[in-house]
């Protein structure tokens, strides 16, 4: 087994993790990025952003891209393709299938994923009507019939992207008024191949070889009804990627790591950036100001370090 030391090992290659790179190499300490997936994260996916300054729009996949060579250009080590099988935080080290990694400090970058609607059907059908990216997928579903399940940001910008490919989206959110935007539900509600469908969740998900049906309850009257479509996109928030560190620092009830100002977890040389951390907006700015400053203060706490006597 291969045997890595860093001043600074970051769990996670999305743009918190990668800006975290950035700042902490640019410390003048040695850094690494260990994740499991490719580099570029959650946004690697979108179609495009628009709210990411300097930018009108811009791909997601190549914002990303951007993030990466400009950690490349600091020489911050990256790990892609990692199979973890276990971090201890308090003793800083990471175990992956062919390596192991020790660190004085660690920054947890590994995000969240969507949640599952934990409706029958649901988990039989993923792949086969049941998606969780419309980017990936909606090319699978031309002149089709899809739904798409919430009420926020993602969920409305997903859906209208799906009205490229669908003959007709369903928007179905359990409340009569979406959370999403004020700009976004103006581009919404005038998009004519979107159908909303309020006041309504999914109870489930039907189907044979593929899905043909969600069954649907209207939680004000109680009827439930069945709607038919060949696909179905949950949008309805996110799940942390904490499994690795369940128990071993301070979490909030839905399981989302607990920080202070400074991104400190509740253990000491520990940092959270980004989508996996209590934060009251998940986006790609505040993911990237999360890593700068965990990574600042991550150096300074290597930096007290060295005044501390070592013993013989």
């Amino acid at each position: 087994m291969q045997s890595y030391n860093f001043d600074t090992v970051i769990l996670g290659g999305g743009p918190a993790g990668l800006s975290a790179g950035i700042y902490a190499s640019r410390g003048a300490v040695s850094t690494a990025i260990v994740d499991i997936n490719m580099f570029g994260g959650q946004p690697s996916n979108y179609l495009e952003l628009e709210n990411y300054p300097s930018y009108s729009t811009v791909g997601g996949y190549d914002l990303m891209e951007k993030f990466e060579e400009h950690a490349d250009k600091f020489n911050v080590q990256k790990f892609p393709m990692q199979e973890i099988s276990n971090v201890d935080l308090q003793n800083k080290t990471i175990i992956t299938a062919d390596s192991e990694f020790r660190a004085k400090t660690i920054i947890i970058a590994t995000g969240a994923q969507p949640m599952k609607l934990g409706v029958p059907g649901e988990k039989e059908f993923v792949g086969r009507g049941v998606s969780y990216c419309a980017v990936c997928d909606g090319a699978f579903y031309r002149d089709k019939v899809v739904a798409v399940v919430g009420g926020g940001n993602a969920a409305v910008e997903e859906a209208m992207y799906l009205t490229k490919f669908a003959s007709r989206v369903y928007l179905i959110h359990r409340r009569n008024e979406l959370r999403a935007d004020k700009i976004v539900q103006e581009r919404a509600f005038k998009n004519e191949k979107l159908e909303f469908v309020w006041d309504t969740v999914v109870e489930e998900i039907k189907g044979e070889d593929l899905v043909h049906a969600a069954v649907i309850k209207n939680v004000k009257s109680g009827k439930v009804s069945e709607l038919s479509i060949n696909g179905i996109f949950p949008y309805i928030g996110m799940t942390p990627n904490v499994e690795l560190f369940n128990g071993q620092l301070e979490q909030d009830a839905r399981g989302f790591i607990v920080t202070d100002e400074t991104m400190k977890t509740s253990l000491e040389g520990v940092y959270a950036v980004g989508d996996v951390r209590t934060t009251p907006l998940r986006q790609v700015i505040t993911a990237a100001a999360d890593g700068a400053v965990a990574a600042v203060y991550a150096v300074k706490y290597l930096e007290t370090l060295k005044d501390i006597p070592q013993k013989v």
